[in-house]
């Protein structure tokens, strides 16, 4: 019996390399590291201290429209007006019934650790799903980003809740159920506009996957839920509701950017250089769209890393050339960043260098003028390896087309 059990014992040590490495064993570590995130989040929440940020003015912000004032335009809070769409006011609008009008900081951290789970759950499916990643990669997802956890247990921000949702699309999109998918994708976007930085890549894989009629009538979908959800504000001002909602020329503070503290303050303020980095954002996605994404059946081999890639991609296109990265804006692509590096050709030790320094200029604060220029090498880096990786698969896939 115990010759058995040791030789037992000595295949589960033989095997743990393997297990490591190879993506088929993604649910199994990715189980037990969705075990100890249980834990962590617990200990996070009760061991280090809650920093008040935006929770105080989200929930004076759902106040007023739970008093009754529906006026985007006279909806405020200690931060400054109400400049999020109407998912936002309906979920933070919940939790202030349920944190009995946002003063249950506690109750409110550990729902958050409730979405933090989900999140990483539905992350894992697709990991799972695509089989790109070696699963000790994981392991520097879940326990190297301070950061991350900070953003949802300690910080209590919109962001997460807006890319729960949006994970949800992208899983219900792998299973092709692409109504679903953009009824979700559209809620995340009611939450918080930054899941637009993915609709570019969506729209090519609606035109793709099922042709102009039905990417129509999808895109319907998305623009309904969007009418319906404000209808309490359009109605009393329409504009009001428009301009503070979809706001896509407001002003960053200078004191907040994470990517571009090497350059002057005025310099960061100016509108032509918002219109140039708008400019090489388009030219980015053109070329990508035209040079790497067209006839995406062709150049990937896999329906799932076709859906993948496209849509990870077009969201980091967007990071790269963003007018202004705040901290809380990690989480716009921080589970995605694992899936892009294993795309490219980069050696591996590239690859954790790259993820190594994009956390550090996350985690300085202030930022710097070195984590600033640091965090855009890495994003170029990144970048250009997506290019050529993109390029190799097309040339992979005409050869496999020719055999």
């Amino acid at each position: 019996m115990s010759r058995s059990v040791l030789k037992t014992s000595k295949e589960l040590y033989a095997e743990l390399p393997r297990v490591a490495v190879e993506p088929s064993y993604t649910w199994l570590v990715a189980g037990l590291l969705f075990c100890l995130e249980i834990v962590l989040n617990v200990f996070i929440i009760l061991r280090v201290n809650y920093t008040e940020i935006d929770w105080v003015a989200y929930m004076q912000e759902v106040e007023g429209v739970i008093n009754g004032t529906y006026d985007y335009m006279q909806l405020r809070g200690d931060t400054g007006p109400l400049v999020y769409p109407a998912g936002f006011v309906y979920v933070f609008g919940v939790l202030y019934y349920i944190t009995g009008h946002g003063a249950n900081i506690r109750l409110a951290q550990f729902i958050f650790a409730g979405f933090y789970l989900v999140l990483l759950g539905l992350v894992f499916r697709i990991y799972h799903r695509t089989l790109k990643v070696p699963p000790y990669a994981f392991l520097f997802m879940c326990g190297a980003s301070y950061r991350i956890h900070s953003i949802f247990v300690l910080r209590l921000f919109n962001d997460p809740v807006a890319m729960l949702f949006l994970y949800l699309s992208i899983n219900l999109f792998l299973d092709k159920h692409w109504a679903w998918g953009c009824f979700w994708y559209s809620f995340a976007v009611s939450i918080k506009m930054n899941v637009l930085l993915f609709a570019p890549g969506l729209l090519l894989l609606l035109l793709t996957e099922l042709g102009v009629v039905k990417t129509v009538a999808r895109l319907a979908i998305c623009a309904g839920l969007q009418l319906v959800l404000a209808v309490p504000f359009l109605l009393e001002n329409p504009m009001g509701y428009m301009v503070r909602s979809f706001d896509l020329g407001r002003q960053f503070f200078f004191i907040w950017t994470v990517n571009w503290r090497f350059l002057p303050e005025d310099v960061f303020l100016n509108r032509y250089f918002h219109l140039s980095l708008l400019g090489l954002h388009l030219a980015a996605l053109a070329m990508f769209a035209v040079y790497r994404w067209n006839n995406v059946r062709q150049h990937f081999f896999n329906h799932i890393l076709q859906i993948v890639s496209v849509l990870f991609t077009s969201n980091f296109i967007g990071l790269c050339f963003s007018r202004s990265l705040h901290y809380q804006f990690y989480v716009w692509y921080y589970h995605t960043l694992y899936y892009l590096l294993w795309s490219t050709d980069l050696p591996t030790v590239v690859r954790l260098l790259v993820l190594g320094v994009i956390e550090m200029a996350w985690n300085t604060y202030p930022s710097t003028v070195e984590s600033s220029v640091s965090l855009h090498v890495c994003h170029l880096v990144l970048l250009g390896a997506l290019w050529v990786r993109g390029h190799v698969s097309q040339t992979e896939g005409k050869v496999k087309k020719v055999k």
